[in-house]
């Protein structure tokens, strides 16, 4: 099941819920007011493979390189 990050409108409090995917965008019941004001929202994810970032998802570079040492990102570091 999919872990789904919810925002609070009454108190902006961020959560996470796991819930099947056919309810992903019911409101959920906020952890820290028990308010249904709330909306799902964009998560922001993380991806390594034997602990250094995947291609294209490290903060430096371009999707070539990912480290701004090619002819696209502009030359080397």
């Amino acid at each position: 099941m999919p872990i789904y990050e919810y925002v609070c409108s009454d108190c902006r409090t961020t959560f996470e819920v796991m819930r099947p995917m056919s309810q992903a965008d019911k409101p959920a019941a906020c952890e820290h007011c028990h308010s249904k004001k709330t909306r799902r929202a964009l998560s922001r994810f993380s991806a390594s493979s034997g602990g250094k970032p995947v291609s294209g998802m490290s903060g430096g570079g371009c999707g070539g390189c990912s480290g701004g040492a090619c002819s696209t990102c502009g030359g080397a570091h």
